[in-house]
């Protein structure tokens, strides 16, 4: 959760102004790949298209570069500008639009682009196809290491999503599955513990101090002795 950087209240999700102190908080850029705010060294290929992307500044809270193709509109992002544009872009919100969600979903228009997997820009290996967020209906094409794609289109779904609570409902989902795990893994601990704690159908012949039966080694002994 982000806090204010004046008396480290928790903020609310997309909000820069702490309801607290009313300090407003700049987004922080510290998790933002290098090429935020530096030039490329080498051009990249739009994975659609197949031609030059062509960078630009979005000057947000400074440089703030991204790449984009001129021909299909679609973005590049490098790791973390993604979640920095929406959370500085899209601010202020307080409640979940459930009815509001479905229904950017029901009204997006057919994917322009046949299901595949594309080539990242930067190393050209085949990327992950992801879900952003709960019920933001936009699949994504993420490499780990380098960035996320967006085709033409799915960055106003995503702010159309911020701006309806998207990002609460998954902080919802996150914590209710956080809760279900801890819940699971409580009920197996207490299941471990009652078979540690349940006797041993053997306990009287494990147990030295519960056994009434003459000691057997002490039989067979005074067998030898009586025998010789």
């Amino acid at each position: 959760m982000a806090r204010c950087s004046n008396c480290n209240a928790p903020l609310a999700p997309g909000s820069l102004l702490c309801g607290y102190c009313g300090n407003r908080t700049d987004i922080d850029l510290k998790g933002i790949h290098y090429y935020t705010t530096h030039e490329n060294d080498t051009p990249r290929v739009c994975p659609r298209c197949n031609i030059k992307l062509k960078t630009l500044d979005l000057k947000l809270n400074g440089r703030f570069l991204i790449d984009r193709c001129e021909q299909c509109m679609g973005i590049f992002f490098d790791p973390g500008e993604l979640e920095a544009l929406l959370e500085a872009t899209v601010a202020n919100v307080s409640g979940i639009d459930r009815a509001g969600l479905e229904a950017i979903n029901e009204k997006r228009d057919p994917n322009q682009h046949p299901i595949s997997y594309i080539k990242c820009p930067v190393c050209e290996q085949l990327m992950h196809r992801v879900n952003f967020g709960t019920k933001s209906g936009v699949i994504v094409d993420r490499c780990k290491e380098h960035g996320v794609w967006l085709d033409g289109g799915e960055l106003r779904q995503l702010f159309e999503w911020m701006k309806l609570g998207g990002q609460l409902l998954d902080q919802e989902r996150q914590e209710q599955q956080r809760k279900e795990a801890e819940q699971r893994e409580k009920e197996q601990r207490l299941k471990l513990k009652g078979y540690d704690d349940e006797p041993s159908a053997f306990g009287s012949f494990s147990d030295p101090l519960r056994r009434s039966d003459p000691d057997l080694f002490t039989i067979i002994l005074k067998a030898i002795r009586f025998l010789l």
